[in-house]
């Protein structure tokens, strides 16, 4: 029973997560595209997109981190940098997309270089969604997340040959229980 009640909460938790990551993120995304559109007209295209993608990372890290994933705070260095790294590959499929669609029309439209540019970002923000919470923002959810059931101990081993015991001896041969690292699906269970 405890395990369904757990699946449905993860379930939830990833929904709304991911509602939250579209409204913040995607908010951002939008915008962003019409300051690319604007800023290029005065400098080149993929300038004019690097430059955004970099203002716009660092305002959707701390909504992230603030509002999305729950961290309840500001976003620290580390997590900026691996953002970042996300963003970069976002950056390059944004590129990709839009040099692709130059390449097969000469003179695209601002509409169709607008729809190629925000599905790019669409497929790429799926995948950034997916290295946020699992990786960027994981290391918050772990640490207020319920402990995880510790595991049986292990049975204990055979003493050493018959000595006395004496208060310094008998530490030796105490039990240790092991704990378990989570793996991702663990985090992701837990949020």
């Amino acid at each position: 029973m405890e395990t369904v009640q757990s699946g449905k909460r993860t379930a939830t938790g990833a929904l709304t997560a991911f509602t939250r990551f579209v409204v913040c993120g995607g908010g951002v995304g939008v915008a962003s595209s019409f300051a690319v559109a604007g800023l290029a007209s005065w400098i080149p295209w993929v300038l004019a997109n690097a430059l955004i993608t970099a203002a716009s990372t660092l305002l959707a890290t701390e909504l992230h981190a603030r509002f999305t994933f729950g961290a309840g705070g500001r976003a620290t260095w580390r997590q900026h940098a691996q953002s970042a790294g996300s963003a970069a590959a976002a950056y390059g499929v944004t590129c990709a997309a839009v040099l692709v669609l130059r390449q097969l029309e000469a003179s695209p439209s601002a509409v169709r270089e607008q729809i190629v540019y925000l599905s790019a970002s669409a497929l790429a923000g799926v995948v950034r969604f997916a290295v946020l919470r699992l990786v960027v923002f994981a290391q918050h959810r772990s640490k207020t997340a319920p402990a995880a059931p510790a595991t049986p101990a292990a049975p204990a081993t055979p003493a050493a040959p018959a000595t006395p015991a004496t208060p310094a001896t008998s530490a030796v041969h105490t039990v240790r229980t092991h704990r378990t690292v989570p793996t991702a699906a663990d985090l992701c269970r837990a949020a």
